[in-house]
């Protein structure tokens, strides 16, 4: 059997334990697996293009477990009364190719994304960091300064976006984190003036400019949330070449991230050498140092396989027959006999 976990599924488990320890569990199993990376068998998610969105297929595997996920990107989708970002995923046995887990993954996108950029902030930002510079008030604004201040310690978050009421949501929804100091401010340019991290999470699919080199202060940390596929930018080039820059998989973030605008033999950094104890991360206060974020297949199966157990250990989701059961596993075609196939030829006598 298949444990299928949906939407109310995956809420009730983030009720039950926690949307900050929810995020915490995900950004605990995403540093045991980047410490082990290099036992996962990897490559550049698969997309197709269109002038109005992508969607893409995340696939990565090791020894065990197999996981993909199918994910969309659409800017317009708001208007259509649709999320932006849609995503689902399955976790398989290695060994048989048998599927564990099928679970929704928008919600969990959201999570993973954001223990993705705090267990980054916490590999590369100052240590003392407690203030955090926000452009962009979307989706994905909430789970970012939950994460931050979790895992991190951030104590205040100054936002700005372009829309008012999409300020004001993430205000309303942060009142429920009192010791979150949220500040909303009236230019970008104000919202990361004097923050230790910086993060950038808008959707627009263009050639941006999000954050330019006069909003760059000595010692920042910036994550670079939203450009995710070619075409698709925030941060100036001048900034990328100020900074010290990490990724995730260098052979997809040299295509989709904001160093696409950067010369192909611009040095980089893996980020998990940093995790795994194999390189530093800044070099010194001073640094600005960048995390180059697009969201790699690894995550989403550091997250699935953190929604497994919780799910099994708290005995949620639903136990679904997605794989014949087969008495003679080289006789498919009896199921077609025994159920549905057998119910068409009783109905059309």
């Amino acid at each position: 059997m298949t444990t299928f976990v949906d939407v109310p599924t995956l809420s009730r488990l983030v009720e039950r334990v926690g949307v900050a320890e929810f995020i915490a569990g995900i950004a605990a199993t995403m540093r045991e697996d980047f410490r082990r990376w290099e036992s996962f068998d990897k490559c550049a998610r698969v997309a197709s293009h269109s002038d109005i969105g992508v969607i893409e297929l995340m696939p990565v595997a090791d020894a065990e477990r197999y996981a993909f996920k199918y994910v969309n990107g659409h800017p317009g989708n708001p208007g259509k009364g649709v999320s932006t970002v849609m995503a689902f995923g399955a976790l398989a046995e290695t060994e048989t190719g048998f599927p564990v887990l099928l679970s929704e993954l928008t919600l969990t996108t959201a999570f993973r994304t954001a223990a993705a950029t705090a267990i980054a902030s916490e590999a590369l930002a100052r240590p003392d960091s407690k203030v955090l510079g926000m452009i962009g008030c979307g989706a994905q604004s909430e789970f970012q300064a939950i994460a931050l201040h979790t895992i991190l310690g951030i104590e205040e978050v100054r936002i700005y976006d372009i829309d008012p009421a999409a300020m004001q949501k993430l205000q309303r929804h942060l009142l429920r984190f009192p010791q979150l100091r949220v500040v909303p401010a009236a230019t970008p340019q104000a919202a990361v003036a004097g923050a230790d991290v910086v993060v950038t999470c808008t959707a627009d699919k263009t050639w941006a400019t999000i954050l330019t080199p006069d909003m760059i202060e000595p010692g920042m940390h910036i994550n670079g949330i939203g450009g995710d596929c070619p075409g698709k930018t925030e941060l100036h080039a001048d900034v990328l070449r100020a900074g010290k820059i990490f990724v995730e998989y260098e052979p997809q973030t040299r295509v989709e991230g904001d160093i696409q605008q950067l010369d192909p033999e611009h040095p980089v950094h893996g980020l998990w050498e940093v995790i795994a104890g194999r390189a530093a991360g800044r070099d010194n206060d001073e640094q600005v140092t960048i995390f180059d974020s697009v969201g790699f297949a690894l995550e989403d199966f550091s997250a699935l396989r953190y929604v497994h157990r919780l799910a099994t250990e708290l005995g949620e989701g639903d136990q679904i027959r997605l794989i014949p059961e087969l008495d003679d596993p080289k006789d498919l075609f009896s199921r077609v006999l025994d159920g549905e196939g057998r119910g068409h030829r009783r109905k059309a006598a």
